[in-house]
């Protein structure tokens, strides 16, 4: 069973991201170092993730944290967070709004809750695939997506170098299957898949803080992820993602990119 209290936890992680992005979102003296991996990090991730370990501790003294920018902490509990305090940093240094705050947490290793946050657009969801399945749009529940063609759907992804030569073949032949293709959503784009106005994401080179909190919102809302094989995403996965708004649209995408 998830913990009593994980919605209005959600509700206080969510909040307290926003100060931290506020003070340093278009801000002159926002500072950005480099990972050993040349992936830019500022301030405000390192603030946000900070936080929020700090808030884990407290409330959840016996929960795990694998996070993008500290140290991994009691990966084999029961629970586990795992946080991206900003997705979409690229994004957020260059002042475009659709990054994200993202927080997952794994029970026995498999994603039961997660959300989405985008501070800047006053956008969130909130979802849970452990008992009943929900997600939350702006605290509001969402029900199941209407279905869809995948002819006439909306494709999207972060950035086309993010593929390699061999999956970028392949997924150039799901977007000639579908009916538009949009890049430059980050994270964002998979709140879109809950929604149902975007009917599938496919994209590569993902770690598991860039993709754990996106499953129970999708699934919570009657849609399906997995890598493209088809098989569920764990912290071991290949860096591969497929989502779609329901399963059968996963289905067909999921058959182009494997033909």
């Amino acid at each position: 069973m998830l913990p009593d209290e994980i919605w209005d936890f959600a509700e206080r992680l969510r909040a307290e991201a926003v100060p931290v992005v506020e003070r340093y979102f278009r801000a002159a003296d926002l500072a950005i170092d480099h990972k050993a991996d040349v992936s830019p990090v500022t301030r405000a991730d390192k603030a946000i993730e900070l936080r929020w370990r700090e808030m884990i501790a407290e409330t959840f003294p016996d929960h795990g944290i694998v996070g993008e920018e500290g140290d991994t902490v009691g990966a084999d509990r029961e629970f586990v967070w795992v946080l991206d305090p900003i997705d979409g940093t690229r994004a957020f240094i260059g002042g475009f709004p659709l990054f994200t705050n993202l927080f997952a947490l794994l029970h026995q290793r498999k994603p039961v809750f997660g959300g989405i946050c985008a501070p800047a657009t006053g956008e969130w969801w909130l979802g849970r695939t452990l008992g009943a399945r929900q997600t939350t749009f702006r605290g509001q529940p969402l029900g199941n997506r209407p279905e869809a063609a995948l002819k006439t759907c909306v494709m999207s992804a972060t950035a086309p170098d993010m593929f390699s030569a061999a999956q970028f073949e392949r997924f150039d032949a799901l977007r000639a299957a579908c009916g538009d293709l949009r890049y430059g959503a980050d994270a964002y784009a998979y709140g879109l898949v809950a929604l149902g106005t975007v009917g599938v994401v496919a994209e590569a080179s993902m770690n598991p803080w860039d993709f754990m909190a996106l499953i129970p919102v999708i699934e919570g809302a009657g849609g399906r992820v997995t890598d493209w094989a088809g098989e569920p995403l764990t912290l071991e996965s290949d860096g591969t993602v497929l989502a779609a708004a329901t399963p059968a649209l996963h289905q067909a995408a999921l058959h182009i990119l494997n033909d």
